[in-house]
């Protein structure tokens, strides 16, 4: 009798708690989501199989010993978000930007929406229940990058704890920009905005390609040496797809490197998910402030495009300031989907990946900057 209540003891019906249980269902609505709806599933599949894993009782696959403690090993030290950064650079193209060198000023007022949110996630501490320490509130504020890689590691330098969500968050409105974009989108545009066609990009020549990535980290190390890890992952995979004699390694970083790094670091955010620590009132404040956040980068970008095209000599279709948020290539490709609408003969794709790519470097930026201050 005495075995079998043992038994009994060391199941997981008997030490199953709510919490748990929850935290596995917002596990099967990920899994959910990234099967059924196709929102980011390279990584909302291996995050929401990890939430799953890591509030399965008894086991302790999350725990010291358990295979997805040591697997966040790559995210605590940094190394998960920056392979992928360098997988990321592999598979971008500064064509579109140097094309239009001004598409850089849209990818950086994108970022606005970090700064907004850095204040927004402060002014949070003044309700009860929530408490948001400055380093917090600065890992919180990169969502608005909508850049996960970046956000994840940010937070794993500033706010470790508040990892789970701020991953969540960011990869969760990454997902969600063909739903939460083009309405911003329409609401600051005229119908004649969205019209607009603009003029074909010149011609970018490969020694072109070889020498920015070369120069922005230069400039980054100079400048702004905390962004130099992001910056540098980066340019080192654009350097590699760009140069022409490295084809080998350039598709191992875009296809087999950032594959296997994408299911470790989704696994390893996944295990953060438990209900002890996912499970609080400020994890509803970050998932608020991640939409804020999003939102105002969206409408900065598009305003600032307005403003551009008032005093170009060259028209610039308001449409592709949305674009200067970091989702890669989807917010290019929501802003084309937008345009077309319009006028069924623009098509914006090319350049709104100019600011698309602008505001890849532009979240790196905003992060050293983040990391420089706040310690």
């Amino acid at each position: 009798m005495e075995n079998l209540l043992a038994l009994w003891e060391s199941t997981g019906l008997y030490t199953f708690t709510g919490p748990q249980a929850f935290m596995m269902l917002i596990g099967f609505l990920l899994l959910y989501l990234a099967i059924k709806k196709g929102f980011e599933p390279l990584l909302l599949l291996p995050i929401g199989f990890g939430a799953i894993l890591s509030n399965i009782p008894v086991a302790g696959i999350a725990e010291p010993g358990g295979i997805l403690h040591y697997l966040y090993g790559g995210i605590k030290t940094g190394i998960f978000p920056l392979l992928i950064f360098m997988g990321v650079g592999a598979m971008t193209d500064f064509g579109p930007m140097l094309a239009n060198p001004k598409t850089l000023f849209l990818g950086a007022a994108a970022q606005f929406g970090i700064f907004a949110t850095l204040l927004g996630a402060l002014a949070l501490n003044m309700i009860p229940g929530m408490e948001f320490s400055l380093k917090d509130a600065a890992a919180i504020a990169i969502i608005g990058g909508a850049d996960g890689p970046t956000a994840i590691y940010v937070a794993s330098k500033l706010a470790p704890e508040l990892l789970g969500a701020i991953a969540v968050a960011a990869y969760s409105y990454m997902a969600l920009v063909p739903l939460i974009q083009p309405p911003i989108m329409r609401l600051l545009t005229t119908e004649d905005e969205r019209k607009i066609e603009m003029q074909q990009l010149r011609y970018v020549s490969p020694i072109e390609k070889i020498i920015f990535p070369l120069m922005l980290l230069t400039l980054c190390a100079l400048l702004i040496p905390s962004a130099a890890p992001l910056v540098g992952m980066f340019c080192l995979g654009n350097l590699m797809n760009s140069c022409g004699v490295v084809e080998r390694l350039s598709k191992t970083a875009q296809n087999e490197l950032i594959n296997i790094v994408t299911i470790f670091l989704g696994l390893a955010v996944g295990s953060k998910l438990n209900a002890e620590a996912f499970l609080k009132a400020e994890t509803l404040g970050i998932l608020a402030l991640g939409a804020i956040a999003f939102s105002i980068g969206t409408a900065c970008g598009v305003l600032m495009a307005k403003v551009m095209n008032k005093f170009s000599k060259t028209p610039i279709n308001p449409l592709i300031g949305a674009a200067g948020v970091s989702a890669v290539p989807m917010a290019a490709r929501v802003a084309n989907k937008v345009g077309l609408e319009s006028n069924p003969h623009n098509y914006l794709l090319m350049h709104a990946m100019g600011p698309n790519v602008a505001g890849v470097i532009g979240s790196a930026v905003a992060a050293g900057i983040l990391l420089s201050l706040v310690k």
